[in-house]
């Protein structure tokens, strides 16, 4: 009896180590090959978005780990491999990257900024503090968030639409121009995708 019990114990002990090698592993994996460009604002770090992509560079706007944040709750992941030719370019354009690190070697896991919570038949988007909300077909049925002049203007363009639907000129990066619409446009994206898959 005693025998079988210690042989559960050390069944689930190991067990347990496995699970935890596991998840080590896939975010290890998942950390692979990456970077993150840390920057001083928020200006910056929408404006090397912007230079970058139109690069073709493959990069991802995250939110920093708070080990490594420098005052910016956004921050660039890209391929490590690129990462001379990468800073000469923003700094070409007139910015300085702060940091840049290696995830792999820290271990460190930026944060999606896109949040997902199924609320009933409605879906809900956040990014930042900026939140949109689908129903179930697809319809913008709340915006709500920030505190910048042109949410409302906004919340009167997007509400009441198909998602799908919405031409890109009235897509919210086109039509505001504070942090809270780029921060919306964050959650527009990735409702957007969401629907269509």
């Amino acid at each position: 009896m005693i025998l079988k019990k210690l042989k559960n114990i050390v069944s689930k002990s190991e067990s347990k180590d496995n699970k935890d090698d596991n998840s080590k592993n896939k975010k290890s994996e998942k950390l692979s090959g990456k970077g993150l460009l840390i920057f001083k604002n928020v200006k910056d770090t929408i404006n090397s978005e912007k230079i970058l992509k139109k690069k073709n560079y493959e990069i991802k706007v995250v939110a920093p780990p708070a080990e490594v944040r420098e005052g910016c709750d956004l921050a660039l992941q890209y391929e490590i491999i690129e990462n001379i030719e990468i800073i000469r370019e923003l700094k070409n354009n007139g910015i300085e990257v702060v940091k840049s690190i290696s995830l792999e070697e820290t271990m460190l896991q930026p944060i999606e900024l896109v949040k997902i919570k199924k609320i009933g038949d409605h879906t809900m988007y956040r990014s930042g503090n900026m939140k949109i909300t689908l129903d179930k077909n697809g319809i913008i049925s709340n915006i709500s968030g920030g505190g910048c002049p042109d949410v409302p203007y906004l919340t009167i363009n997007l509400m009441n639409k198909h998602i799908s639907n919405i031409p890109e000129n009235e897509y919210p990066k086109e039509l505001g121009y504070s942090l809270c619409a780029y921060t919306l446009h964050k959650a527009f994206e990735k409702a957007k995708n969401h629907k269509k898959n």
